[in-house]
This record gives structure tokens, sequence and C-alpha cells, in this order.
């Protein structure tokens, strides 16, 4: 089996509407379709939902789930809230940097640019609380070259001593040339 790419990723939202107009109006996110059930077609239990799309970019779709007959949606206590994000590419640091001003000017606190030496990015939450990541490349050929050259060697010692590997350590004390 060949994976084609992305279908799409959904997540739980306390309102489409909402959810809708905010990512149509703070990212430029095209709202492309809403489908609603009374019955859930997988499990058949009888669930009314809205399911909402929206076109991510490059044939990525972001869905969201509105639920009314469940619980309040919460976040998982054992997980960091750094961990569970949403990461969009955009195509340039000035378009990051435009993205940063728009949402800060309409009352979104964000945090960054932050330097992750291959790409930079910006934080912020939507209005589900769900951690959102928008990022810019800043990588080369050949940190792509050393990074794939040691991406073995790094997992299996990670997966030994649950240390972090120092096979990419350029990546964070500000060296140019991998240290290999």
């Amino acid at each position: 089996m060949k994976l084609q790419g992305m279908h799409h990723v959904a997540y739980r939202c306390k309102d489409a509407k909402e959810t809708v107009d905010w990512y149509v109006k703070h990212l430029d996110m095209e709202f492309v379709l809403a489908i609603a059930e009374n019955e859930v077609p997988s499990t058949k239990a009888p669930d009314p939902y809205m399911h909402v799309f929206l076109n991510a970019g490059g044939g990525n779709i972001l869905a969201f789930f509105e639920l009314p007959n469940s619980p309040e949606m919460g976040k998982d206590p054992a997980t960091p809230d750094w961990v569970q994000h949403l990461a969009i590419k955009v195509g340039s640091m000035e378009e990051l940097l435009a993205a940063k001003t728009k949402l800060e000017e309409a009352g979104i606190e964000v945090l960054g640019p932050v330097n992750h030496t291959l790409f930079q990015s910006i934080y912020f939450f939507d209005p589900n609380g769900h951690r959102l990541e928008l990022a810019a490349n800043t990588d080369t050929a050949e940190m792509r070259q050393n990074l794939d050259e040691v991406k073995w060697d790094m997992l299996e010692e990670w997966s030994r001593t649950k240390r972090a590997p120092e096979h990419a350590k350029w990546m964070h004390d500000g060296s140019v040339k991998p240290n290999l």
C-alpha cells in the first residue's frame, strides 16, 4: 500500500459556526463542506453532530466535530499544553510575521517567533483551546541531509536511554556545521 496523503484531520469543537468563522477570519481558510447527521455512520449510535471542513492549503483539510450531546470537551491532564498541537506551514518568514501581526491585532495572544533552526514558528490557541502553530521553513538541503543520516541512530539511542541524543546537537547549540 502506498499512502497518498492526509485526507483530513479532525478535532472536536465547542461551536461549529464560531470555529468556522474564526478560521476563515484569522487564518484565511476556505470553508469547504458541512455534514450533519443524527446517527453516527460508523457506529449507528444516535448522536447528532455537525462536521465541518476547512481548506488548510496544499490539499490538506482541517475538520471539526461539534457534539452537542456529549460532555463538555476537555484536555488530557497528563499531557502538557505544548505537546498536542496542529502545525500549519506558511510560505515565508514575511508571511509568518504578517500572520502574527494580524492575530495580535485581533486580540489573540501569540508566542514567537521561536527559532527551531529548521523552521521558525508562532504559537496561539483557537477558540476551542487547540494549540496552533504556524511554521516557516528556514532549513537547507545540507541540514536535511545531515538529519536524515542520523535519524535511525538517534531513535535507537533514545529508545535505549530516554535521553536526548547529541547527533543533531548543532541544531540547538548555535554551530553551523553538524558535529558528526
